[in-house]
């Protein structure tokens, strides 16, 4: 009577017929996944980019993330059901992820080591293990709460307000994807920013910062709307009676494998012994859906590694829009844009059409469909892959050393280098580098030619000047690989004869001697204002507009010009080519993937809805939760076994391996019989407990009674056989 007036009380608390409560859980939800996706977003550049791990790695470190943010909501609905209660484990565990998101916040602030130079392991090591408990806590927090927050939103309604009810999911799902979208076009903006105490970087702190913040705000809310929540106190986990009725039926039938009656229809029947009948027909029922999960892990394989392989590639694309400047990691924005278009598209033309054309659209078809589209996918970012390798650069192999040559005499010179000839005019440089496998001979004019050693794997600039009786050259290492995060590398090398302070907008060079080259430093895509500055205070202002990921060496002449139209006098060197594939190209690959995604996720809640037991619904959620994690795994697998040298090779495997796995779950699909759990829950639920407890009392009794009869007549057969065999001794003597 207490429960029922304290529910009563909590409903009168209402807004346009809606509980006041709801308004707290879907602002929370909002947070939560701003914060989760908002710090997704920008992770596997974090890890690139921030920490220095190759792209492989990078990979296998965000898989496994996310893989452990699906195998814990199995956690959490245990701890929610069987000890703690949903708010109670929905607080704890958000405090958890709170932590976990302010400690990746303080990982990824630069200042706190000494790298300013290049980031030795010694100097990561502190950011790593910061960020590797950092995000081991987001994953126990974010998988344990993934199972309560739904479910505690439904139970803030009466059994009257189902109408209400049904608004209030589509409202948390619409939550959802406006966290999603809004946090993947904030975070990378975040991220592009530059700060830092001693060096100006890339602002990752504040990337994470946001989300952690947010996360603060989700858990806050929802504290403040405490009072007014109906709390569902445990009531024990049905996860956990699924799994002990289906151990006891393979015990059972274990312990029973020599009887001769060891032979019943299905053999989770070996479980009546224990359990109702009611209840082993909807673990029948269950293991039959969860069968035809097995080949679903392979979707989410290609499915997730949107926020992986597809955004590194984007890094090597042209992000100009005209209007906007795209960041990489903003290409995710594709797909929740696209859902919020495709999902009514889908439901209110595309299926009503295929309906007309009389079609027997089933919803494992729609699966099939949607892992065939998700291949697709991959299909056609290998075919985008394909076209940006051919306008990459070829770096030097391990035994191999590359060398381009810039001349800063002011006369045209003639070069041998190794087997090749080049010819300079004066302040000019060679705009493609020359590949060489051992030491080479260097020769300029007609001086003696010397030999040049450089290091293996080595981009090298080879700077030649003018003495007064001889040439000279000098070194300088070059960069070898892609400017960081679609950037461009930019240097100069100073032939004036005093020293030049240069800078770059608010970026520093810092003053570059005569006969030297100055650092590397990386400007964004757009038009750049550099100055420059010599000791008599004269000063060159000039501009260049760069595309992404290119990089340059600026030629600084003897007899530079200060003043106006300074800049025309500068050379250019052309080191790395800019990105030139747009990333608009992108767009077709999304397009097939949130295809695939709408029609086989939306299709699967569906059909495991459908499906499902009314109470083991949570069962099998946690089910199709668990084949996202094994499908990150597979990528783990795949990634790291198949080592193959190019990108889109991996593409077309993964295609490859879809597919395969598309036509083993259609075979599965076609011989899977749909079955109504109302009807057959109606169908055992008929019988009384007593009589149920009855009926197996006497299917006991009367098993044991066969197998002593059994035991009898064993008994009586052999004794029977020894008064033969002595007889046949009698007579014999």
């Amino acid at each position: 009577m207490g429960d029922k007036e304290k529910k009563s009380k909590k409903k009168s608390v209402t807004v346009f017929g809606y509980p006041l409560s709801i308004f707290f859980i879907v602002v929370n939800e909002f947070c939560e996944r701003f914060s989760y996706y908002g710090m997704r977003a920008v992770l596997v550049l974090y890890f690139k980019y921030f920490l220095k791990w190759d792209d492989d790695f990078s990979t296998t470190i965000y898989h496994t993330f996310v893989a452990l943010c699906y195998l814990t909501p199995i956690m959490g609905a245990i701890v929610a059901d069987s000890w703690l209660g949903k708010f109670k484990t929905i607080i704890y565990l958000s405090i958890v992820y709170a932590v976990g998101q302010v400690i990746m916040a303080i990982s990824a602030i630069h200042d706190i080591t000494d790298r300013n130079k290049d980031g030795t392991p010694d100097d990561m090591a502190l950011h790593v293990a910061l960020s590797m408990v950092g995000l081991l806590l987001i994953a126990l927090g974010t998988g344990g709460i993934k199972p309560c927050v739904a479910a505690f939103g439904g139970d803030q309604f009466s059994e009257e307000q189902e109408k209400q009810r049904s608004t209030f999911f589509s409202i948390f799902y619409l939550s959802i994807n406006a966290g999603s979208l809004l946090s993947t076009i904030i975070t990378p903006i975040l991220r592009a920013q530059k700060c830092g105490i001693h060096t100006q970087q890339q602002c990752y702190p504040l990337a994470f910062g946001v989300p952690a913040a947010l996360m603060v705000v989700a858990l806050i809310v929802f504290i403040v709307g405490s009072g007014m929540y109906i709390k569902t106190p445990p009531t024990g986990n049905i996860m956990v009676k699924f799994f002990k009725c289906i151990f006891f039926g393979i015990k059972n039938r274990y312990r029973h494998r020599s009887s001769k009656f060891a032979k019943r229809e299905h053999w989770m029947d070996w479980a009546e012994e224990k359990y109702d009948k009611l209840l082993i027909a909807q673990v029948k029922m269950v293991l039959k859906v969860l069968f035809l999960y097995i080949p679903l892990p392979m979707f989410w394989a290609l499915f997730d590694q949107q926020g992986s392989r597809w955004t590194l590639q984007a890094t090597t694309m042209d992000g100009n829009f005209g209007l906007m400047t795209i960041q990489p990691d903003q290409m995710q924005t594709v797909n929740p844009i696209l859902i919020l278009i495709m999902v009514p598209v889908v439901d209110i033309i595309i299926y009503p059409l295929i309906s007309k054309c009389k079609l027997n659209f089933t919803p494992l078809k729609k699966m099939t469909v949607g892992m065939f589209l998700a291949a697709l996918a991959f299909v056609a970012a290998a075919l985008v892959q394909l076209q940006i390798d051919k306008t990459l650069p070829v770096f030097p192999a391990s035994s191999e050393q590359q060398v381009k040559f810039i001349n800063m005499g002011n006369e045209l010179i003639n070069i041998r280098a190794g087997n090749d000839s080049i010819q300079l005019k004066a302040f000019e440089g060679n705009q493609e580098y020359f590949t060489y496998k051992q030491p080479f001979n260097l020769q300029i004019e007609s001086d003696p030619a010397e030999k040049i050693t450089l290091p293996n794997g080595s981009r090298n600039t080879i700077v030649i000047l003018r003495d007064v009786s001889k040439w000279r050259h000098i070194q300088f290492s070059d960069i070898v690989a892609k400017p960081e995060e679609g950037t461009n590398a930019i240097r100069f090398f100073n032939g004036f004869g005093s020293v030049l302070n240069i800078t770059a907008g608010d970026q520093l060079y810092g003053n570059v001697v005569p006969s030297n080259m100055s650092i590397y430093v990386n400007v964004s895509q757009g038009t750049p204002e550099f100055t420059i500055k010599d000791n008599a205070g004269r000063e060159c202002v000039f501009s260049r507009t760069f595309g992404f990921g290119s990089s340059y060496t600026f030629i600084i002449p003897p007899t530079f010009p200060f003043g106006e139209n300074c800049g025309q006098s500068i050379e250019e060197v052309e080191d790395i080519k800019p990105n030139s594939i747009h990333m608009a190209w992108q767009i077709p690959q999304y397009f097939l993937m949130t295809s695939g995604e709408v029609v086989f996720s939306v299709t699967g809640l569906e059909f495991s809805y459908s499906q499902a037991p009314s109470n083991m619904k949570a069962v099998l959620q946690a089910g199709w939760l668990l084949t996202v994690a094994v499908g990150n795994i597979i990528v783990l697998i795949v990634a790291e076994a198949a080592t193959l040298k190019d990108q889109w090779a991996e593409y077309i495997l993964f295609a490859a391996l879809l597919v395969l796995v598309c036509i083993i779950f259609a075979i599965m699909a076609y011989f899977y019989t749909y079955t109504d759990p109302a009807k057959v829950e109606a169908l055992f639920g008929n019988l009384e407990p007593e009589e149920k407890k009855k009926k197996k009392s006497l299917e006991m009794i009367k098993e044991d009674m066969v197998e002593n009869h059994d035991e009898k007549r064993r008994n009586s057969d052999s004794s029977s056989d020894e008064e033969e065999e002595e007889k046949g001794k009698q007579t014999h003597f």
